[in-house]
């Protein structure tokens, strides 16, 4: 048979894709290719945004983290400074064992069709698109940071990070909360413990490769975790070292029946290395862009992709990417830290921009410049 989709990946940005699909075109036959069998772990912080449930209720998705803690606080430390505070809504940090396998099972109760298989050849023809030996009249690249499709297409990966990541027991002063440690040495960097609510935390250390820069080690990478949260890895169990492929300051996908979304579009925040928010806002406006784009007869898929990515995202990408290379400056790090220390708005501006699709308010930045220019050795924040 020629399907209407195939999808490679069912992580949550190929889940979410199929999602998008059905929910805009019930009934099309949408094939969901993945090398693993689910449930299966993935390296990741684990952090789920409540916009992400925001989108997934759109097409008819809700209850997945029911069962789950919501956290409500997070803590954000540099050398002496820090603040804490409450989010305005909660997150949640749900192991990907776990969302995964429940996002790809409400993907096949919509409809989609689940396959265990590892994609060797995407061929993109003048009628079809042929994954290996499947037809299908459209594609979307689902396949993560080493993406197959992506080399398909002739594109090339950006700017990447280094993360290392493992589960520990919650110790009590961090209880409740996700705790980010911004590094001092070098930017951007950052080791967290993100609690679970289940006497686990999501634990782990990450920084940006930089060019002609020799890639950290893992025991490099758990030496920096330690050093900034003093003996976060005691007990800690199931490492995994990932790549992060970091978004830029603009992205423009391809027009045509081949699309690229989540990680495999390089999709991941700059500042937080947060990308499941990414994954499914990308992967349902993919499968709308499909199912719009087979009701109209035309193979051309990518533009209107493009176009409500853009939309949504256009000017959050360019903030976060001024902002990322703003605080590779340890100064203006520390500045913002200060400031959302020092109102509750900035604060919530921050996690908006870090975790979601939020942009950089005026009033945040003239307190973030005000924090910047303050004279050095004063503690307090300007008010």
């Amino acid at each position: 048979m020629v399907w209407d989709l195939v999808v490679i990946g069912a992580g949550p940005a190929g889940a979410a894709t199929a999602l998008g699909a059905l929910a805009a075109k019930p009934g099309m036959s949408v094939l969901l290719l993945d090398r693993h069998e689910f449930p299966r772990d993935k390296a990741c912080g684990d952090g789920i945004a409540p916009q992400v449930f925001d989108l997934l209720a759109e097409v008819g998705v809700t209850g997945l983290v029911d069962d789950r803690t919501p956290i409500r606080r997070l803590s954000l430390q540099r050398g002496a400074l820090g603040v804490d505070r409450l989010m305005a809504r909660p997150a949640y940090v749900v192991p990907r064992t776990v969302f995964d396998h429940r996002l790809v099972e409400a993907a096949q109760e919509a409809g989609a069709v689940l396959r265990k298989q590892r994609v060797g050849r995407v061929a993109p023809g003048t009628a079809s698109v042929l994954v290996d030996d499947v037809e299908a009249r459209m594609v979307v690249g689902a396949d993560g940071a080493y993406s197959l499709v992506r080399g398909a297409l002739g594109l090339k990966a950006g700017p990447t990070a280094l993360a290392l990541r493992g589960y520990a027991p919650t110790p009590e002063n961090r209880a409740g909360q996700q705790v980010i440690v911004f590094g001092t040495a070098r930017q951007p960097s950052y080791a967290w413990s993100f609690d679970r609510g289940d006497g686990w935390s999501n634990i782990g250390y990450g920084e940006q490769l930089r060019a002609k820069q020799e890639h950290p080690t893992r025991a490099g990478l758990l030496q920096a975790l330690d050093e900034l949260l003093p003996e976060a890895s005691s007990g800690a169990i199931d490492w995994r070292g990932h790549h992060l492929p970091l978004s830029s300051w603009s992205w423009r996908p391809e027009p045509g029946p081949v699309m690229l979304v989540g990680d495999a579009a390089g999709l991941i925040n700059p500042m937080t290395g947060e990308g499941i928010y990414y994954a499914v806002a990308t992967g349902i406006f993919a499968g709308r862009a499909v199912a719009g784009a087979l009701g109209r007869d035309s193979r051309d898929a990518g533009s209107e992709y493009g176009q409500a990515v853009k939309t949504l995202l256009g000017s959050h990408f360019r903030h976060t990417a001024l902002v990322a290379r703003l605080t590779r400056s340890g100064r203006v790090l520390d500045a913002g830290i200060r400031a959302a220390a020092g109102d509750q708005g900035v604060f919530d501006n921050l996690v908006d921009i870090g975790l979601a699709d939020g942009v950089l308010r005026p009033g945040s930045l003239r307190r973030v410049a005000r924090q910047v220019l303050r004279p050095v050795g004063r503690d307090a924040a300007l008010p």
